[in-house]
């Protein structure tokens, strides 16, 4: 079973995440993209990188927006360093505005 994070841990880790957030005991992103094609490209990106980490986001897709949210089902829907992990993958790799 993972652990959950302290909050000091997340507040420290947003610090090289710039757009997370910390709300809802999970990490936030919402991305905006010039269109669907874009956006769907995005999910399809991230949805390869999840499965290279073994942990999937919640996803949340409207025309050219995209949400992310980021817990740890096993460590009872808290963030992990799993979590802050994947953000960071995510975060190396988005292309939006």
């Amino acid at each position: 079973m993972a652990t959950p994070l302290t909050e000091q841990q997340i507040t420290d880790a947003l610090k090289e995440l710039d757009g997370w957030t910390f709300e809802n005991d999970a990490l936030h992103r919402h991305l905006k993209f010039h269109n669907f094609k874009e956006a769907l490209s995005f999910i399809v990106r991230l949805g390869v990188e999840a499965e290279t980490h073994g942990h999937h986001p919640d996803l949340h897709n409207v025309y050219n927006t995209v949400d992310i949210a980021l817990s740890t089902h096993d460590a009872g829907d808290k963030v992990t360093e799993k979590d802050v992990e994947l953000a960071r993958a995510i975060h190396k790799f988005n292309w939006t505005r």
